[in-house]
C-alpha cells in the first residue's frame, strides 16, 4: 500500500523515455487538467451571466482606469492589481460583458497554469480532481469574471506551494540532496543534481509579486509556511525569490501609503480600522453563515445554511488531513503538507482575526487544500494495484454528484440576487439622468460609490470609511454641476441636503441639488 501511494505522489515513469515518448506523455498529462480549467471557464460564462453589472467593489477597481467615470475614492485596504489586471479592457470600454468574458477566459488559463506548476509532483489525474473541487465551488465561479482579488491571490498561492518543493529539492552539484538522499529524476529522466530548476524560482518570485501586487497582507499570510521552511532548512534562493516577489508585488501599495495615505504605518491602521480592527475575533460560524449564498456577512447573523450547503466546508479541510496523512505514510510529505500549511495560515486572518466574514475571503485555502484533498479521494476510490474500488467510488461519485447540484443551487440564487440589485443600481441611474443628474456630477450618500459608477459621476462622503471631502465642499459643487444625496427611506437626508427637491425613487430618496434641474430633459 505504501508503495502505491507513493507511485500516485511522485507520479513516477519509466526511467529513461525517448524524447519524443516524453513530450507525448506531457501532452497527455496536460488534458485533463486543460479540460477542467476549459469547463470552469465555461460555466462562468453560462451560469454568471456576463451582462450583470459591475458590483460595489467593482466599480471602485474599475473605475480606477475606466473613462465611463471618475475613479472612486480607493479606502487603505485596497491595493492597484486588480485595476491594473482589467485595464486591458475597461481602459477603452465601458462594456461589463466583454470585461466578464475577458476576467472568465483569464480565471480559466491561470487556473490551467497554476495546477501545472505541480506536474512532476502530483499525477494528473490529482491535478484535474483538485482543479474540479475548487473549480465547482459556487464562490470560485461566482468570482472568477468578476473584477475582485481572492481568487487571483488563490492562484498565486498555488503556484507558490507548487514551486517551492521543486525549488528546495536542487542539490548541491554532485545532485545530493541536503540530506543525503538519492537525486531524484526530473521529467524526460535527467537527474535532478547539477540543474537547478529555475522556473521554479521564477515561479515562487512571480506567485508571490502576484498575491502582493493584488493583496499584500494576504500574501504574507500564504507564504509564512514557505518562509519559515526556507529560513529554517537554509534554502537561500527560494527565501530570496519569495522575498523578492513579496517586495516587487507590494512596492506600489507601499508607495502610495506614503504619497496618499501618511505613510505605511498609518496606512496599515486605516486598514485595520476599516476591517474592524484586527484583532482576536471567532469568524469561523460567520464564514458558515456566509456559504449559503451571502457575499459580504456585516454584520454576520441569522440562522445557519441548511447542512448539505455547509458539508463540503467540514469535509474538505478532513480530506485534505487524510492527504496529509497517506503522504507521509509514503515518505512524500512535502508536497501535500506544504499545501495543507499554506492553506491554514491563509485561513488565519479570515478565521480568526476579523469580526465579519465573505466566502471569497478564504478562496486562497480551498484551493490549496485541494491539493492534498484529491490525493486522499484518489488513493480512497482505488487500490494499491490501480484497480477501482467499486464501493468507495460509487459513494465518491454520489458525494460529488450532490456537491454539485448543492453548488449549482447555491450560485443560482446568488447570481438572481446579486443581478436584481445591480439592476436596481442601474434603474437608478437611468433616473438620476431624467432628473438632470448627468457628468460632470457627484453622488453622495447610500449607495453612492456604486450608482456613481453606473451614472457616470464622481462619489463623495464626509464621513465613515470612504470620508473623502467635506460639506463646505459640496456645498461648492452644488453650485457648478449637478449633485444628489441618496437616503434610504427611512433615512434622514444630510444637512446639506435637506432644502434640495426629493424624488422618491424604490428604496431612496432622491435629494437633487437645484442646479442639476436645470439640464433635466435634455
Amino acid at each position: 500500500m505504501a508503495d502505491s501511494t507513493h507511485a500516485i505522489l511522485a507520479g513516477t515513469r519509466r526511467p529513461g523515455p525517448a524524447p519524443g515518448a516524453d513530450r507525448a506523455s506531457g501532452r497527455r498529462d496536460a488534458l485533463p487538467v486543460a479540460a477542467v480549467a476549459a469547463a470552469f471557464t465555461l460555466a462562468q460564462l453560462l451560469l454568471v451571466r456576463p451582462g450583470t453589472g459591475l458590483g460595489w467593489d467593482e466599480s471602485v477597481y474599475v473605475s480606477q482606469v475606466s473613462p465611463h467615470a471618475p475613479a472612486a475614492f480607493f479606502s487603505a485596504p485596497r491595493a492597484r492589481g486588480v485595476s491594473l489586471l482589467v485595464a486591458p479592457v475597461a481602459s477603452w470600454s465601458s462594456s461589463t460583458a466583454l470585461l466578464r468574458v475577458y476576467l472568465a477566459v483569464l480565471s480559466g488559463l491561470a487556473l490551467y497554469l497554476a495546477l501545472r506548476v505541480w506536474r512532476t509532483l502530483l499525477p494528473a489525474p490529482v491535478l484535474a480532481l483538485a482543479g474540479t473541487l475548487f473549480a465547482s465551488l459556487w464562490v470560485t465561479v461566482f468570482y472568477g469574471p468578476q473584477a475582485m482579488p481572492n481568487y487571483w491571490v488563490a492562484i498565486g498561492a498555488l503556484v507558490c506551494a507548487g514551486c517551492f518543493p521543486r525549488a528546495r529539492a536542487d542539490g548541491p552539484a554532485d545532485g545530493r540532496s541536503r540530506t543525503g538522499d538519492r537525486p531524484r529524476a526530473r521529467s524526460g529522466g535527467r537527474p535532478a543534481g547539477g540543474h537547478r530548476d529555475r522556473a521554479a524560482l521564477y515561479g515562487l518570485f512571480g506567485g508571490a509579486a502576484l498575491m502582493a501586487w493584488i493583496r499584500p497582507m494576504d500574501a504574507v499570510w500564504a507564504v509564512l509556511p514557505l518562509l519559515a521552511l526556507a529560513s529554517a532548512q537554509g534554502n537561500r534562493r527560494p527565501l530570496a525569490a519569495l522575498l523578492a516577489g513579496l517586495v516587487a508585488g507590494s512596492a506600489e501599495w507601499v508607495i502610495e501609503a506614503y504619497a496618499a495615505y501618511g505613510g505605511l504605518l498609518r496606512r496599515l491602521s486605516d486598514a485595520s480600522a476599516i476591517q474592524g480592527r484586527l484583532g482576536p475575533h471567532f469568524a469561523v460560524v460567520d464564514q458558515l453563515r456566509s456559504l449559503g449564498g451571502r457575499t459580504l456577512c456585516r454584520p454576520c447573523a441569522g440562522a445557519l445554511p441548511h447542512p448539505l450547503i455547509t458539508a463540503w466546508w467540514f469535509v474538505l479541510p478532513a480530506l485534505a488531513v487524510l492527504g496529509v496523512v497517506l503522504a507521509r505514510r509514503a515518505g512524500r510529505t512535502s508536497p501535500a503538507g506544504v499545501a495543507a500549511a499554506c492553506a491554514a495560515t491563509a485561513a488565519v486572518p479570515y478565521l480568526f482575526l476579523i469580526g465579519y466574514a465573505a466566502p471569497r475571503f478564504l478562496l486562497p485555502a480551498y484551493a490549496l487544500l485541494a491539493l492534498p484533498a484529491a490525493l486522499a479521494l484518489t488513493r480512497l476510490v482505488r487500490r494499491a494495484d490501480g484497480a477501482w474500488r467499486p464501493v468507495a467510488a460509487g459513494l465518491a461519485a454520489a458525494g460529488l454528484a450532490t456537491h454539485l447540484a448543492v453548488q449549482y443551487a447555491v450560485l443560482t440564487r446568488t447570481v438572481d440576487r446579486t443581478a436584481a440589485a445591480h439592476r436596481d443600481w442601474d434603474r437608478t441611474a437611468a433616473e438620476l439622468h431624467r432628473l438632470g443628474v448627468r457628468p460632470p456630477c457627484l453622488l453622495t450618500g447610500d449607495n453612492a460609490i456604486p450608482i456613481a459608477f453606473y451614472t457616470g459621476c464622481a462619489s463623495a462622503a464626509t464621513e465613515g470609511h470612504n470620508a473623502n471631502t467635506t460639506r463646505a465642499a459640496i456645498e461648492e459643487t452644488a453650485r457648478r454641476q449637478p449633485v444628489a444625496a441618496l437616503v434610504a427611506a427611512q433615512g434622514s437626508p444630510p444637512g446639506y441636503a435637506r432644502s434640495w427637491p426629493v424624488h422618491p425613487f424604490g428604496d431612496l430618496r432622491l435629494y437633487v441639488a437645484p442646479a442639476a434641474r436645470k439640464g433635466a430633459g435634455r
